[in-house]
């Protein structure tokens, strides 16, 4: 493997941004030069850091100033189209946070431009690092078809964290924003088309634009006869009760993550434990002739449970190693599309009240 230093310049400096520049700072693959924020967020992070990188509040002039290698983009969801396609064209590899654009035709847009500059584009499906995640997708491999899968992650928030939520929510709905990484989920465990999906909302707060909806709940069928569903809820005012349910359940069983720490009452508003499973729990369903288990369920602990920052030092691992080792993507990138293409869908369906079809 071809062993360089890779220049990057980091915009968007909130809790993923930070967290990501933080891997750059400790990775010796990487030179981090240059931090972009709108507001003050990347001199708080460079004293976080004890660093002294570059502080840039404006991308244009970030990009035509470090001449970066690659690009970390980690801002809001309506720049990540136009700030993608900037770097692509200045022949910088591009790293960027869910989800890929604020539109089905933005992320094609995104995904073209990758492939007509010949350039890397990895999209931060946190998930798809989490060996957990993978342990939980590849036992689900043995329940047989169809598979029902239920899923969720409401997060009461205050203070801070409602209004990044508020922001957010003034260009996209929960079930968008979040329900990418469950549908791009439940689309590994089926590897199944998915055919329909219907979808309801609700608006539970005067504080976010009159189209829009903070609380949001997505059902998908798929073509093997499977089905799921996926709920968000972001606010002050949502429950903690059964906040953090991740089950999939087939004729053979049922597989489901445990996460006691990560699920308990006030846990909800904590980023960190979003992506915790700490145990996952296998049930067998096969019975004897009188219809009795003949087998016990069976705990799954995981060891290798990294943190929040640990899983963004492996993503970016995986970013460095596609552009040295010339990763063929293309999988990687037409997933990211296809789970915002249903997520979408979802959301088009909560608006007109009626099935999608795909």
């Amino acid at each position: 493997m071809e062993n360089r230093k890779i220049r990057i310049l980091v915009a968007g400096c909130g809790h993923m941004g930070s967290s990501h520049a933080a891997a750059y700072h400790q990775m010796p693959e990487f030179e981090l030069v240059g931090l972009v924020s709108r507001g003050n967020s990347n001199a708080e992070l460079n004293q976080k850091l004890g660093a002294d990188y570059s502080l840039f509040s404006d991308y244009d002039a970030a990009l035509e100033a470090t001449k970066p290698d690659a690009v970390c983009i980690a801002t809001y969801q309506d720049t990540h189209e136009a700030y993608a396609i900037k770097a692509l064209e200045a022949g910088c590899d591009v790293f960027i946070e869910k989800p890929l654009a604020d539109s089905v035709a933005g992320a094609e847009r995104v995904v073209a431009a990758a492939r007509q500059h010949n350039k890397k584009l990895v999209i931060g499906y946190i998930l798809r690092h989490h060996p957990s995640w993978k342990k939980f997708i590849e036992l689900t491999t043995g329940l047989g078809k169809p598979l029902v899968m239920r899923m969720n992650l409401n997060q009461q928030s205050s203070g801070h964290e409602w209004q990044v939520h508020k922001k957010f929510l003034s260009n996209m709905s929960p079930i968008v924003d979040c329900g990418v990484h469950y549908i791009d989920v439940m689309c590994q465990m089926t590897r199944s088309k998915p055919l329909q999906v219907t979808a309801i909302g609700a608006k539970l707060t005067n504080e976010i634009p009159e189209d829009n909806y903070n609380y949001g709940q997505l059902q998908i069928r798929f073509e093997d006869g499977s089905v799921g569903w996926y709920e968000a809820g972001w606010g002050p005012m949502i429950s903690e009760t059964a906040f953090f349910i991740k089950d999939v359940m087939g004729p053979n069983g049922a597989v489901s993550i445990v996460a006691r720490n990560a699920g308990a009452a006030g846990a909800s508003s904590n980023i960190d434990a979003h992506t915790k499973t700490e145990s996952i729990l296998v049930h067998h369903a096969a019975t004897d002739t009188t219809d009795h288990f003949t087998k016990k369920d069976e705990w799954v602990d995981m060891k290798d449970e990294p943190d929040h920052q640990e899983l963004c030092n492996r993503q970016q691992q995986y970013f460095y190693n596609a552009i040295i080792t010339n990763e063929d993507l293309t999988d990687h990138m037409a997933d990211a599309v296809n789970s915002l293409r249903i997520a979408f869908a979802c959301d088009e369906s909560v608006k007109t009240g009626q099935v999608v079809r795909l």
